[in-house]
């Protein structure tokens, strides 16, 4: 495939752009424990879990949870033998984590920049439907394996960004419930995430995985007909 250019350039957003794109993001979040996205995310957030290869350790892990939303994912993490964080770009998103999983370690930031942990600080770090996002992909992606321990282990749920199956389901969900609840600001939901939002592809987010992050690296996500895992260390599909 041809090389991305990286950082992919983000137009600058109007007042009222930023303000639906802030407040679609919050309320798309809060839709998606409902029945109507359940099974989804079940998968999104039960596959990471119960793969987790440090479940069932006796000794205490570090974990960190980048771009974490509300918080939904902790439900499904045991936390009995973790010390859990949460890194998440929004301060209205953080807050909620904060008021929800008071005993969370919640910091706000960002993953494409350095952040304020240490070097090889984590044994474990999840990205549920966070690396499409992220217009400074390798950026991130160096910051991520800067911060696991050696032997530590990075999963990633991404969505199937580009092709046809999900294009369909946006259509019947996500754009649905847009034009519903803010169709009336003017702004457009594809162009919205297609330009500042779901930036990357998921060919493009496993090109990038495939050249610089650590050895054990495990992404998730629905084909059209089946559950995949990539073992990106053994070029496998399974």
């Amino acid at each position: 495939m041809n090389e991305t250019k990286w950082p992919k350039m983000i137009p600058e957003l109007t007042d009222i752009q930023k303000q639906t794109r802030d407040d679609w993001m919050k309320f798309w979040h809060e839709q998606l424990p409902g029945k109507w996205y359940g099974i989804i995310e079940n998968f999104n957030h039960g596959y990471p879990a119960r793969t987790n290869p440090f479940k069932d350790s006796t000794e205490r892990i570090r974990t960190l949870e980048i771009g974490a939303g509300l918080g939904d994912h902790i439900n499904y993490e045991d936390l009995t033998n973790q010390d859990y964080h949460c890194l998440e770009l929004r301060t209205n998103m953080a807050e909620v984590i904060c008021s929800k999983f008071p005993k969370i370690n919640v910091t706000v930031g960002d993953i494409q920049k350095r952040t304020q942990f240490e070097d090889k600080s984590f044994d474990r770090i999840i990205a549920i439907h966070v690396l499409e996002h992220l217009p400074d992909l390798p950026s991130a992606l160096g910051e991520i394996s800067r911060l696991l321990k050696d032997g530590g282990v990075f999963q990633a749920v991404i969505p199937c960004e580009g092709g046809f199956a999900h294009g369909f389901a946006r259509q019947i969900s996500s754009v649905r419930l847009f034009n519903k609840h803010f169709g009336d600001r003017g702004v457009s939901y594809m162009w919205l995430m297609k330009k500042t939002e779901h930036v990357n592809t998921a060919s493009e987010i496993l090109h990038e995985l495939s050249k610089i992050t650590p050895p054990h690296t495990y992404v998730y996500y629905l084909t059209n007909i089946s559950l995949c895992t990539c073992r990106l260390s053994l070029s496998t599909c399974a």
